[in-house]
């Protein structure tokens, strides 16, 4: 009797043990997926952070560009001096000078005068030759014209000038602050919003530089990229889906195309280099050469998205349209493609945005040119957006600063409007099956 307790009672233990070990384990395996949650959670709250670090970064140091500093000045639109040459040849320029020494008074001294002229901006006799141009009536009239001042003015305005440094560490002499503390009493320097930034073309004076000039040249390229690259993607995806035969040699293109889409963008560049400038012989820094570049760069992404659209139609659509005595054209063009459509905009949308920011391929071709005139044309010479930014960031200017963080912000503003896009269309036009 006591020999069967015992051999009844060693299977309990034995029991008990195996279950103490299995819960053992089981309280380290839920400790490790526990852990390996938090490390994700860690992972994307840092991104996060780094993301809102860099977005906070370009907005504190680029919406200053929106706004810019402005003088007033009381302008006297002298007819012996418009009637001595052309108006739009005439000394504006002196009229300005003209304006601002009645307004300040003692000045003395050639290098005074200098110092005094400096603190309005360069293009303010443009902006008087424009004024006479538009409207010649008010030639012998004395007139209030607001100018833009020049950058170091409109810096300090801004506060990224320490006006209680030591002179010699200022841009700016004493004198000069004195004339601006002169006219920011009699309410003549205002900051009002920057027209120039959103409607000029690129200048040497950051005062005067603006983006359009790069912005028509971008939407002129991306349209020479989205002609081009939407057609062909889409039907060679048709042919290499619904059509091409299954073989080594489409296997090879498939291969191809894969890779293709992870070549850097620089070697686009080259090849555009190499072929349509230097044997087809078309023009340098031209939107319809950037197009093409793009467009080839673009192509393989198009293709991809496109073929996985088409592969996410249901076979039985495929069948029942044959079934019903449709050739395989036509199976394709009213069944298979307005079902895939949406996939494919998505893909090209995608497409297009990375095109929107590319800048290596654009360097090789030359739209790296210092480019004043607004294009008005595929092959006027031109710059693109991501390029301009390229620019002013390698300008030593102050000024330039803000107005690469500025063209930034708008630049992301642009990239965001198309991915939002994408994603409309996709949650829109999206089937279910």
């Amino acid at each position: 009797m006591n020999n069967s307790n015992i051999e009844s009672v060693k299977p309990a233990k034995k029991t008990k043990r195996t279950l103490d070990i299995v819960n053992q384990s089981l309280a380290r395996r839920y400790r490790a997926e526990r852990r390996f949650r938090y490390y994700g959670l860690s992972a994307i709250v840092a991104s996060l952070l780094f993301l809102s670090l860099l977005f906070v970064s370009i907005f504190t140091n680029g919406y200053s560009a929106f706004m810019q500093t402005f003088i007033q000045l009381n302008v006297f639109f002298d007819p012996e001096v418009l009637n001595q040459e052309s108006l739009a040849t005439a000394n504006y320029q002196g009229m300005v000078k003209s304006s601002l020494r009645k307004m300040i008074g003692d000045v003395k001294g050639r290098r005074e005068k200098r110092q005094l002229y400096g603190l309005v901006s360069s293009g303010a006799s443009f902006q008087l030759r424009d004024m006479v141009l538009k409207n010649p009536d008010v030639i012998g009239k004395a007139l209030d014209v607001w100018v833009p001042a020049d950058d170091d003015v409109d810096m300090l305005f801004k506060g990224h000038f320490d006006r209680e440094v030591a002179e010699s560490e200022r841009r700016l002499n004493d004198k000069q602050l004195a004339w601006i503390d002169q006219l920011s009493a009699d309410g003549r320097i205002e900051k009002k919003f920057n027209k120039t930034f959103f409607s000029a073309g690129d200048s040497r004076e950051p005062e005067l530089a603006g983006i359009w000039g790069a912005v028509v040249g971008s939407f002129l390229t991306l349209a020479v990229t989205l002609m081009l690259s939407f057609p062909i993607g889409v039907a060679a995806a048709i042919y290499l889906e619904e059509f091409a035969p299954k073989n080594r040699w489409t296997d090879l293109i498939e291969v191809n195309i894969n890779n293709l889409a992870a070549v850097p963008s620089i070697v686009f560049g080259l090849l555009g280099l190499a072929v349509f400038l230097n044997f087809f012989g078309l023009p340098r820094s031209a939107p319809v050469v950037g197009g093409l570049v793009l467009t080839l760069m673009t192509l393989p992404t198009i293709i991809i998205a496109s073929r996985s659209a088409l592969t996410s139609v249901p076979p039985s659509i495929r069948e029942a349209a044959l079934g019903v005595g449709a050739s395989k054209m036509q199976m394709v063009a009213h069944h298979v493609l307005p079902l895939a459509m949406p996939g494919m905009l998505t893909g090209t949308i995608i497409g297009m945005a990375r095109a929107l920011g590319e800048t290596a391929p654009l360097l090789m071709i030359g739209m790296v040119a210092f480019i004043v005139d607004i294009p008005a044309g595929f092959t006027d010479p031109s710059t693109a957006l991501p390029v301009q930014i390229f620019l002013w960031a390698d300008s030593p200017e102050r000024a330039f600063v803000e107005k690469t963080s500025a063209a930034i912000m708008v630049l992301l503003a642009f990239l965001i409007v198309m991915n939002a896009a994408a994603v409309i269309l996709r949650k829109r036009f999206e089937r279910r099956w």
